[in-house]
C-alpha cells in the first residue's frame, strides 16, 4: 500500500518546474493576500484528502529531470535586494521539501507554487509509481500554464525524490513490492532514504510539507471496513507524518516549519467519507498538537495543519460525491464561493513564514467558514426562514 499523493480529498502534487538537481529559482517576496492575476492556479480538491491510487507505470529513471527552457526569475537581480512594500511573505532564502506532489491539481502543487512566489526553494517527494508521467509531463511542458506565478515566471522545482511513505527504512520493504514493476529503476525511495539523499544533496532544509493522503476502502462505512483497510489509512495518512518528521527534523533549521493537510471528516460526520480515512485524520490532528510540543522544545520547528475545504482534483473523485460537496459548501458556508488551490497555499506561506512565529500545534481551517456552521442552510426545514445569500455571488 502506497502513500500517494493527496489533496483534493487530499491528493498532493508538487509544482514541478524541474530544473537541475542544484538550480534555485529565486522568486519575489509575496505580499499576503497578493491575488495572482492572469494565473491560472490548478484547482485541487482537498474535500477528503484522499490520494488516489491510478496505475501509473514507471519506467523512468528516479533522478532529477532537466526542464529544457528558461525558467525566468520571479525577482530581477536589481530589485532582489530593495525593500518590499507592505506586509511580506518572504522565504528567500529557505528551503522546502513538499511530500506528496504527483500531478499539478493538488494541494501540494498550491502549497509549493505559493512558497517559490514568496522567495523558496523547492524540493518534491513524488508517489514511486507516479513519478515517471510527472517527469515526463514536466519536461514537456503539460504543466507550464499552472506552473506560473503571479509575477509571470514559472515555478521550478530543484529536484524531485521518488517517494513511498509508508515505508520508514528498506528493511520494511515487502519483497512483492520490491518486485513490483512500477518501483522497477527507482531506489532510495523509503523515507529514511530520502531524508538522507535530501541531507546529502542540500545539507538542511527550512519547510517540511505533508500533502500524503491514501485509504483503500474509502468508499466503504467504518462498520464495513476491514482491519487491513483501516490500518492502511492510519499508516498512509497519519503514521506517515510521524516518520516525515521524525527523519527530517535532524535537517531543518531551527525556527523551521512543517505543514499537513487535513479535513473536517476528522471532527464530523461524512457519510461517504469511509475504509478509516475520518480516524485517521483525527489522529493527525492529535499527532500536531503532540508534534508540536516535542518539534517546539526539542528543536523549534513549528507544527500546523490545514483543514482545507471541498476542491475538485483527481484525488478528490475516488469517493466519487465531491462535486456534491462542493455544492453543498457553496449553498451553507458564510462564504459563498468556491474555494481556490491558491488560497490554500497562500495560508500555508504564511503557516511557513516568520509571520506566523508564533503560530503553533494549530488546525487552520481554509473552507470559507463551512466548519462553524451547525445545520446545512439549504434544508427545506429552513424555506422560510429569511436567511440571507451573497449578492455578489456570480
Amino acid at each position: 500500500m502506497a502513500a500517494t499523493a493527496a489533496s483534493g480529498l487530499q491528493m498532493a502534487t508538487a509544482r514541478p518546474c524541474i530544473s537541475s538537481s542544484r538550480g534555485m529559482v529565486k522568486a519575489g517576496a509575496a505580499i499576503l493576500g497578493a491575488n495572482s492575476k492572469g494565473t491560472s492556479w490548478a484547482k485541487l480538491a482537498s474535500g477528503s484528502h484522499i490520494s488516489s491510487t491510478l496505475p501509473f507505470e514507471r519506467t523512468l529513471m528516479s533522478s532529477s529531470v532537466k526542464l529544457n527552457k528558461v525558467v525566468t526569475r520571479a525577482m530581477s537581480e536589481s530589485s532582489e535586494n530593495k525593500p518590499v512594500s507592505g506586509l511580506p511573505i518572504d522565504l528567500r532564502g529557505k528551503r522546502a521539501f513538499i511530500a506528496g506532489v504527483a500531478d499539478d491539481n493538488g494541494y501540494g502543487w498550491a502549497i509549493a507554487k505559493s512558497l517559490a512566489a514568496s522567495g523558496a526553494e523547492i524540493l518534491v517527494g513524488t508517489w514511486v509509481p507516479a513519478l515517471n508521467i510527472f517527469e515526463t509531463s514536466l519536461r514537456r511542458g503539460k504543466f507550464d500554464e499552472s506552473r506560473l506565478l503571479p509575477d509571470g515566471s514559472l515555478m521550478e522545482i530543484t529536484k524531485v525524490y521518488p517517494l513511498d511513505a509508508v515505508f520508514d527504512n528498506p528493511e520494511d520493504v515487502p519483497e512483492d513490492v520490491k518486485a513490483n514493476k512500477r518501483y522497477a529503476g527507482s531506489s532510495n525511495w523509503t523515507v529514511q532514504e530520502v531524508a538522507e539523499s535530501v541531507k546529502q544533496d542540500y545539507g538542511s532544509i527550512d519547510i517540511l510539507v505533508h500533502s500524503l493522503a491514501n485509504g483503500p476502502e474509502v468508499t466503504k462505512p467504518l462498520l464495513e471496513t476491514s482491519r487491513k483497510g483501516y490500518l492502511a489509512a492510519i499508516s498512509a495518512s497519519s503514521y506517515s507524518y510521524v516518520s516525515l518528521l521524525r527523519h527530517f527534523i535532524p535537517l531543518m533549521n531551527p525556527g523551521g516549519s512543517s505543514i499537513s493537510l487535513t479535513y473536517i471528516a476528522s471532527e464530523r460526520i461524512i457519510p461517504g467519507y469511509g475504509g478509516g480515512m475520518s480516524s485517521a485524520k483525527a489522529a493527525l490532528e492529535s499527532d500536531t498538537r503532540v508534534l508540536a510540543f516535542e518539534a517546539g522544545r526539542k528543536n523549534r520547528i513549528r507544527v500546523n495543519t490545514i483543514s482545507a475545504g471541498p476542491l475538485r482534483s483527481r484525488a478528490a473523485k475516488a469517493i466519487g460525491f465531491i462535486d456534491t460537496m462542493i455544492e453543498y459548501s457553496l449553498a451553507n458556508a458564510p462564504l459563498q464561493k468556491e474555494l481556490s488551490a491558491d488560497e490554500v497555499g497562500n495560508v500555508a506561506a504564511f503557516l511557513a513564514s516568520p509571520l506566523a512565529s508564533a503560530v503553533t500545534g494549530t488546525v487552520m481551517y481554509v473552507d470559507n467558514g463551512l466548519n462553524v456552521m451547525g445545520v446545512g442552510v439549504d434544508s427545506p426545514v429552513f424555506k422560510d426562514l429569511n436567511i440571507p445569500t451573497d449578492k455578489h455571488q456570480g
